[in-house]
């Protein structure tokens, strides 16, 4: 099962209330997403990551994390604008800022790597139960996934909650498993 929600201000951005074209982009992934995934994901002890990143790590968390869903999403945490090539205006106090439009193309790709990693955890045996969280700003665009576990959850259920972040979170698996 493929799950897919948005709070209503992702979906207003990407149109969503008339299909999910979106996660069609005119060119496909990002180069720089593309690498990212290139080698897929593996299993680190109990932790899925990106086979790039496991061979730099050195021990499976939770270590200073609260529990090992948390230190994946630590570990497979990154800002997708260091990855998809939008503008990033810098305010005078520093702050970044990223306008409606960018902020759109990061979650489509966003949307569209979940997507990839969700379909490559689905591809080995047994399949992986992956959660992917992506979220855009004012300042910035968030990519995160982790295992899909039984009362661990790095999202509040109700995504209209996030008020400053257009959010989107896609699950593979059965919700009740």
């Amino acid at each position: 099962m493929l799950t897919v929600q948005m709070n209503d201000t992702a979906a207003a951005l990407l149109n969503a209330w008339t299909g999910l074209a979106p996660t069609r982009t005119p060119q496909g992934l990002t180069a720089g997403l593309r690498d990212l995934t290139v080698n897929g994901i593996t299993l680190h002890g109990d932790a899925v990551v990106l086979t790039d990143t496991a061979r730099h790590l050195r021990d499976t968390g939770p270590g200073g994390f609260i529990d090992l869903t948390a230190w994946e999403c630590g570990v497979n945490c990154f800002h997708l604008e260091d990855f998809v090539p939008v503008t990033v205006e810098v305010l005078d106090d520093g702050e970044p800022v990223i306008a409606e439009a960018d902020q759109g193309l990061l979650l489509a790709q966003g949307l569209a790597l979940a997507l990839h990693i969700c379909h490559l955890g689905r591809s080995v045996d047994p399949a992986l139960r992956i959660r992917c969280i992506v979220s855009a700003s004012t300042t910035n665009g968030t990519f995160r996934f982790h295992r899909i576990r039984a009362g661990r959850q790095q999202h509040h259920p109700d995504l209209d909650r996030y008020t400053l972040e257009k959010m989107i979170v896609i699950d593979t698996g059965s919700p009740s498993s």
